[in-house]
């Protein structure tokens, strides 16, 4: 696997998640350090679950600071251009989806280094290191999490972690890692435009697939 872009993209998927955390703590009115640990907790928060889940210690995102410092400077940075910063909601969302993808592959990836991994657990850490940073955040920030409410987000993750498992071992490393991303990006962008999401329920009524015009 090409390291380089390997690295690129997993700073991508740190800076979106660390915006994403950003915009939601300076929409609940949090303090500079209120933020930017919101932009931290987001953008590792996933990867932190995973390794305690499986109990890799330190976790990951403590062995260097630079995804720390990554996700600090994209915090900082939102912050002072926020105004230019809201104006890029689509380019965030690609950028959040190739992060999700990246996550996932990460996480599968993890769980398959353990001996006797099956695919529970490998769906299981792809999920969480996908979607446990927006989770933490959301509950920092007393909001029921985004991914129980709308979008096909984590099913998404769990496609690309089934497609990471099933071509585990059978196919070049590179080519099991980019088909996980390019599942989960293909789904997760295909329900935000066509604005698909799962049924809500709410005293009976049932609300559809897709977002009411």
């Amino acid at each position: 696997m090409d390291t380089v872009i390997f690295t690129i993209l997993i700073y991508i998927g740190i800076i979106a998640a660390a915006v994403s955390g950003t915009l939601t703590g300076i929409k609940k009115r949090l303090d500079l350090f209120g933020i930017v640990s919101l932009a931290v907790a987001t953008a590792l928060g996933g990867g932190i679950i995973r390794d305690v889940l499986i109990g890799q210690f330190p976790p990951v995102a403590f062995s260097s600071p630079y995804w720390f410092l990554a996700s600090v400077a994209a915090a900082i940075t939102t912050i002072l251009f926020y105004k230019n910063t809201i104006r890029l909601k689509n380019t965030i969302i690609v950028s959040d989806t190739i992060g999700l993808g990246v996550f996932t592959g990460l996480g599968a990836d993890a769980a398959l280094s353990i001996p006797g991994a099956g695919m529970f657990l490998v769906l299981s850490m792809g999920l969480a290191t996908g979607i446990g940073g927006g989770i933490a955040r959301d509950i920092f920030t007393k909001e029921i999490p985004f991914v129980f409410r709308r979008e096909v987000y984590a099913v998404a993750s769990i496609a690309g972690g089934f497609i990471y498992y099933m071509l585990d071992g059978h196919v070049p490393d590179s080519v099991t890692f980019y088909s996980c991303l390019a599942v989960t990006f293909t789904i997760r962008v295909i329900s935000v435009y066509y604005q698909v999401n799962f049924p809500t329920f709410r005293r009976g009524e049932v609300r559809t697939w897709k977002k009411a015009a």
